[in-house]
């Protein structure tokens, strides 16, 4: 896998690009470093990473417990430490689930999802960041 981000202006804001992806990512800090609010933060994008990660593996797995989804929504929130470098301690995920959907089914697929199979999840707990989750049916 390999992204390319490039340059859009003497600020920085950025625009990011994958071999894996027609999509192009506007990443842009804050304004106290010329940021002009054209993109996303890079550390919001890991919030998006672990969040969207985790969205498609409990999708995946609620479909093949044949569960009846009508719509899901993440709201993943991170907690920063003061020094520098500002890396989160700790993150948690609330999924939001709308349909027919068994709780127990929901609860293990859940687990599943974000502590087995999302790569994203991973590489964040092995960096020593606490991540937990909830979820909320209809």
């Amino acid at each position: 896998m390999k992204v390319h981000i490039k340059r859009q202006n003497q600020a920085v804001h950025f625009e990011a690009s994958s071999e894996l992806s027609p999509v192009t990512v506007h990443v842009d800090g804050p304004e106290s470093i010329g940021g002009e609010g054209k993109g996303v933060r890079p550390m919001e994008l890991v919030l998006m990473a672990l969040g969207s990660c985790s969205a498609f593996d409990l999708t995946t797995i609620l479909q093949k417990q044949r569960q009846d989804i009508q719509d899901i929504q993440v709201d993943v929130e991170g907690e920063r430490r003061d020094e520098i470098p500002n890396i989160f301690t700790k993150i948690h995920i609330s999924f939001k689930l709308k349909g027919e959907i068994d709780e127990a089914k929901a609860q293990k697929a859940a687990e599943l999802a974000v502590k087995k199979y999302c790569s994203v999840h991973d590489m964040l707990v092995n960096g020593g960041i606490e991540i937990t989750y909830s979820i909320q049916i209809n």
